[in-house]
């Protein structure tokens, strides 16, 4: 009770700080049926009070509604709730403050508003009472009307349409009006609609009759010709210097943020609504207007048809390469370069039917991009970006592709960009970094000599990062910043040269090098390992293969601490697919460390702090080991295999919650059924394979399950299938007789016998024939 008091005080700091304590006990009690009187104390004599405990109550609700779950308040509560808050929001309330705290509240309470929104008359008055406070004369209740808006957007796309006409009017009014943080939640909400019919008509694509209940209202379609004229404008409304600032947000980014969506939502029908704006500001002699013309183009690339574009763009590439260099205004220059960087992104590569980049003008489009690398920081980071996209459409291109007469030039200039003095402004060294390694990978067999040649060049930089005198502490992050990103060029290098087999066998001079530099960058850190340079090693083990068993001595501490770092958990999951790595590349070499390694994963697994992402490939990575190590794995198996039993039947409980879980628990099975399968095929041949036989029935048993639950993506069908096949092809006629009892496990069989995806039709005709060799025994 003293708490309640408390929200009387006329300390205004006492009564917020009260709000939040009570939220925060009510948030532990009310699912526990506790302090059931709560709500109905709170809101017993509300109408009564005065303003500054109203306020308080209000602000109270609002955090309530945060802290606990809707299912945990009965109907009659949240009526009894949202008629003191709508009350509070009304016009008639006199005191802005009780206002502000009731919009406020309302914004955390929509989400227990299901029940209300699906009944016409109050979903009208909870509509009017937010509409009419985004007309209110305080800026502050303005703007959380809008958010209540945006919230309601989503959580109530279907039940919109009778107030759209209405909020086109008031957002309209507010973007070109009224002050920046309102304007910015009214193109908020239009922002809000895209995603919501994006995601709505993505499902009909896909097909997904089950999922999309809700249907396409085209509220977008229907706004177009007043909803692009105002984003239009917005455009204008640039800031002086807002390339320079890291996570600037204006009205002129939002609307062009918004066009994006709007392009995305309606495809072509938003060209020819955008092109007279773009023809007749794009020459103008004042900067905002050239500026806002080309953010306009490259706004509307993703969405509409390549046949639609492609026209468009064969013209405006010639004026924007122009205007790249010539241009007298940043901005511009910062917008000309991502617009090309995303006409390269949608619409160049192998997929297209007309190329925009013809040998006639790939060599501009390259001197530009180059020259345009030496600007200032922001355009040549825009620059990188765009040499990225680039180079990313060449990928699949076969012989002489078009880059390889300039790669020699690119990567130079690239390199020029790292060691400029400005690098560390606008993302700019990261930026050339990626480039560069997008260049490399897309690369062709011609210029690998080229590629041969970076090696030392980006060794020598990395062993100067490792060099000279202790580095200072603020310097400690830029250097295993850098580390970071010369560890990744590596990466990708060492990925390069080890996809074939004479540049493999000259780069292997350089291995015992490189590993030296690996290793030492990990003794610079002493608590952590470094994420990069981890990643490269497993580059490193793929490519040297067996040879990599030499340097496992040195490595294997930071392997292990790696390991045990489940507290950055990202750490442990790139540090688990390594083992993985190992083993793929030394195999049964890997069988001193094995004890060590299989103890921390089943540590890691039993940790409840360790993040759920990690466990799918600590389950992968025991089949690895299993496959490595053949039968030495037999005195993991009493360890292991109740752990992955375990996940296994969690697995089959957790199906179907929502999205986000479906595909976790499809990539857990993935992982449960790579173990089981590493484990029957490392066992295969050998004299202990009857260890294996008491586990069978349970695999058959979550086979059944999974196959049972429809619910699994192509990966898990695929390995699904592939481990009936292991079963069978490991056991012989002690798995035969089980899966010629199963029911489930022969329309499974058949099932993926007559699938389109044709490696899940190979995997199950391989498991067809071992089956078939198991029952003839």
């Amino acid at each position: 009770m003293c708490l309640l008091q408390t929200l009387s005080s006329p300390v205004s700091d006492a009564r917020s700080t009260t709000s939040q304590v009570i939220a925060k006990v009510a948030g532990i009690e009310l699912p526990q049926k506790q302090w059931p009187e709560l709500i109905g104390s709170l809101l017993s004599n509300i109408h009564q009070l005065p303003a500054h405990v109203k306020q308080a109550t209000l602000e109270t609700l609002g955090y309530l509604c945060e802290e606990v779950s809707p299912d945990v308040m009965d109907q009659d509560q949240v009526n009894k709730i949202l008629t003191a808050v709508v009350q509070g929001m009304n016009a008639s309330e006199g005191n802005n403050d009780v206002r502000l705290a009731a919009t406020r509240a309302l914004y955390n309470a929509l989400g227990f508003a299901q029940a209300n929104f699906s009944n016409d008359m109050e979903r009208d008055y909870i509509m009017r009472v937010v509409c009419e406070a985004t007309l209110s004369s305080e800026v502050k209740i303005r703007q959380a009307a809008f958010e209540c808006l945006v919230s309601i957007s989503s959580t109530y796309y279907e039940k919109l349409a009778p107030y759209m006409q209405d909020i086109f009017t008031i957002t309209a009014k507010a973007v070109r009006e009224d002050q920046e943080p309102v304007a910015l939640q009214a193109i908020e909400f239009w922002s809000s609609i895209c995603d919501e019919e994006i995601d709505i008509l993505e499902d009909y694509a896909g097909d997904f009759s089950g999922d999309s209940d809700i249907p396409c209202f085209y509220f977008i379609k229907q706004a177009l010709p007043a909803l692009v004229p105002m984003l239009l404008e917005t455009l204008l409304k640039q800031e002086e210097d807002q390339d320079q600032e890291d996570g600037a947000w204006n009205i002129a980014m939002a609307g062009g943020t918004c066009l994006g969506l709007v392009a995305r939502t309606v495809g072509d029908d938003i060209v020819p609504l955008v092109m007279p704006f773009i023809e007749e500001n794009i020459t103008k002699p004042d900067w905002r207007q050239r500026e806002a013309a080309t953010y306009a183009f490259g706004s509307i690339l993703e969405g509409p048809s390549a046949n639609k574009l492609t026209p468009i763009v064969n013209v405006a590439l010639t004026f924007m390469l122009s205007a790249l260099t010539k241009d007298p205004n940043n901005h511009v220059k910062d917008t000309t370069a991502w617009t090309l960087g995303r006409i390269f992104e949608f619409l160049h590569g192998s997929t297209m039917d007309t190329p925009i980049i013809t040998p006639a003008n790939c060599q501009q489009i390259i001197t530009v991009l180059l020259q345009s690398m030496k600007d200032v920081p922001n355009v040549a980071e825009k620059a990188c970006g765009a040499l990225y996209f680039l180079a990313q459409g060449y990928e699949d291109f076969g012989p002489s592709p078009p880059l390889a007469p300039f790669f020699q030039e690119i990567v130079q200039a690239l390199l020029t960009v790292t060691h400029r003095a400005d690098a560390g402004e606008s993302r700019l060294r990261t930026a050339a970094y990626e480039a560069l390694n997008e260049v490399v990978r897309c690369s062709s067999e011609e210029t690998a000599p080229m590629v041969l040649q970076l090696v030392p060049v980006i060794m020598i930089e990395l062993h100067k990062t490792l060099e000279g005198q202790k580095v200072a502490s603020d310097e400690i992050e830029r250097q295993s910043e850098l580390q970071g990103l010369l560890c990744g060029c590596l990466q990708v290098i060492i990925q390069k040269l080890g996809s074939s087999e004479p540049t493999k066998y000259v780069f292997m001079q350089y291995a015992d090098q490189i590993m030296g530099l690996f290793l030492r960058v990990f003794a610079c850190r002493s608590a952590t390992v470094h994420e990069e340079a981890m990643l490269a090693i497993g580059a490193l083990a793929y490519t040297t293969g067996p040879d990599f068993a030499k340097y496992m001595p040195e490595f294997y501490k930071y392997l292990e601490m790696g390991l045990q770092n489940f507290e950055e958990y990202q750490i442990c999951a790139v540090t688990v697919g390594v083992v993985g790595d190992i083993c793929r590349a030394i195999e049964d070499k890997v069988l001193p460390y094995c004890d060590g390694i299989m103890t921390q994963l089943l540590k890691d697994l039993s940790s409840n702090q360790l993040h759920r992402s990690v466990k799918p490939p600590i389950f992968s990575c025991f089949g690895d080991i299993a496959l490595a190590i053949g039968d030495n794995f037999e005195k993991y198996l009493m360890y292991a295999m109740p752990m992955i039993q375990s996940a296994a039947e969690m697995s089959v409980h957790t199906a179907g919650a929502d999205d986000e879980m479906t595909e976790y628990t499809n990539s857990l099975r993935n992982g449960i059924l790579e173990a089981y399968s590493g484990i029957f095929q490392g066992f295969k041949n050998s004299p202990k394979t009857q260890l294996l036989i008491s586990y069978a029935p349970h695999i058959l048993q979550f086979l059944d399950s999974i196959y049972m639950g429809k619910d699994m993506d192509e990966v898990v069908m695929k390995t699904a299938i592939g481990v009936l096949g292991d079963l069978a092809d490991t056991l012989g006629s002690n798995a035969g007789s089980l899966i010629q009892q199963s029911q489930s496990c022969r329309d499974f069989l058949n099932e993926c016998l007559s699938s389109e995806d044709n490696l899940i039709k190979e995997s199950a005709e391989w498991a067809k024939s071992a089956i078939s060799r198991a029952i003839s025994v």
